[in-house]
């Protein structure tokens, strides 16, 4: 399949052009502009046709007159611009056949805006249903967006005549497991996935979409079911400007192994290639992060598998009864956690890491030295050795106030060694400072 990206961004395109957002002005000043989301397939499916989408195909020197469907996914305007269907009409192919596939909603939005005698014609298309056009296989599946009156809104999983495969999943909500789109035995070539909000809260980030921590939870669903593999092409789409910019975006989104290529970008991928592309283990990537209290480290640490299939998270702390403040420091991060990854509390590491398995992610160092159940050395050494995915979080305690007791001292002293021990052979060490993670190796 030839896809051409006629644009990236969400609905108000990034910038928002009323925004003087730090998001917004950095984009301004020296990033990606993005328009409404829509792809042409092949130089015949177009797939959403927001008013931005005909005024990009023209900016990148694209032309449209070979489209013979028009694919759309619900009624909203940035994915449904019937005028550019009248636009079509004072062209020279003005009389060649065109069949726009909507649901209902966005179906009536388009009638009034063509000749009703003229070559466009109309097929409705629902959850749960599929055609065949010219060798392409066209399902809709339900989308987690809006109601009724704007569809209902749907997904689609376009099968090439060379068995190319396409998912467009733009725009949704997290779906449960069971209802994702997919097949194990075909798998996605290119999964173009709607991620709106990036770090936004509240009053930002209003109605059914994604953002980067459930973008990655819906990521990781579709990985474990067979339907993301290797091969798969990941993409970042309907992006807004609750997303930090530039080098920080792409950045974040590899640590879920996805990319967010600019507007007018034109990737050509091999049929069949996810199903049958063998790749081997990965090496050792132990990634150490370390940083002050309330840092970011931990969600630093939990981002960079929270697309993983499998995770084994390793809580050193110890319950302390009677404590409530600290118990409910421990239940937030149990709340934190994903629902498919694996706790085990404990103060003992070393088998883990000599061990086979899914991803670690361990949390923290510090508590597990003043448990005091195993021998930094043996730590060092295992860590060494380890052949396994793992992040470990650690504590910078040595750049504030100097302890009041010779214990605190020796503490501090003994975490700050072995800190710079385990740096020395570490794949990857970063520091968290304000929120922000900043590569130190």
């Amino acid at each position: 399949m030839k896809l051409q990206l006629l644009g990236t961004g969400s609905s108000d395109g990034w910038p928002n052009p009323w925004c003087h957002c730090a998001s917004c002005n950095a984009v301004r000043t020296n990033g990606v502009l993005r328009g409404q989301t829509g792809v042409l397939v092949d130089d015949r499916l177009l797939i959403d046709c927001g008013p931005d989408v005909p005024r990009s195909a023209a900016r990148f020197g694209i032309s449209l007159a070979g489209v013979r469907q028009v694919l759309m996914g619900h009624s909203h305007p940035d994915h449904c611009g019937p005028q550019a269907l009248m636009w079509r009409g004072w062209s020279s192919v003005a009389g060649a056949p065109l069949e726009v596939i909507a649901p209902p909603a966005a179906v009536a939005e388009c009638r009034d805006w063509v000749d009703p005698q003229g070559p466009i014609r109309f097929t409705e298309i629902r959850a749960g249903e599929s055609l065949e056009r010219d060798g392409y296989v066209i399902r809709a599946h339900r989308a987690r967006h809006g109601g009724p009156e704007i569809g209902p809104a749907v997904l689609l999983d376009v099968t090439a005549p060379d068995g190319g495969r396409l998912l467009y999943a733009v725009d949704t909500a997290p779906l449960p497991d069971e209802e994702l789109p997919g097949d194990p035995e075909h798998p996605f070539d290119v999964v173009l996935l709607e991620e709106t909000y990036g770090d936004a809260r509240g009053a930002q980030a209003t109605g059914d979409h994604h953002d980067l921590e459930t973008f990655a939870t819906t990521v990781a669903a579709l990985r474990r079911r067979g339907y993301v593999v290797a091969a798969t092409q990941v993409l970042a789409v309907h992006l807004g400007h609750g997303n930090p910019p530039g080098p920080e975006l792409d950045r974040r989104l590899a640590q879920i192994g996805a990319s967010a290529p600019p507007d007018g970008c034109i990737l050509q991928t091999q049929a069949g290639t996810a199903g049958h592309t063998k790749t081997s283990p990965p090496g050792p990537r132990r990634v150490l992060i370390t940083g002050g209290a309330r840092s970011g480290k931990s969600q630093e640490a939990e981002r960079r598998l929270s697309a993983a299939p499998e995770v084994i998270y390793v809580a050193t702390a110890e319950e302390y009864p009677g404590d409530d403040e600290w118990s409910a420091r421990l239940a937030a991060h149990r709340a934190r956690r994903p629902a498919h990854w694996t706790t085990v509390e404990t103060g003992v590491l070393a088998p883990l890491l000599r061990a086979a398995g899914p991803p670690l992610l361990i949390d923290c160092l510090g508590l597990w030295l003043a448990r005091g159940s195993e021998d930094p050395d043996v730590l060092l050494s295992a860590w060494r050795d380890c052949q396994r995915e793992v992040v470990l979080v650690t504590n910078e305690v040595g750049s504030g106030v100097v302890p009041a007791t010779q214990s605190g001292r020796a503490f501090r002293d003994g975490l700050g060694r072995l800190n710079a021990q385990l740096a020395a052979v570490s794949d990857e060490v970063w520091q968290c400072v304000a929120g922000v993670a900043c590569r130190l190796r």
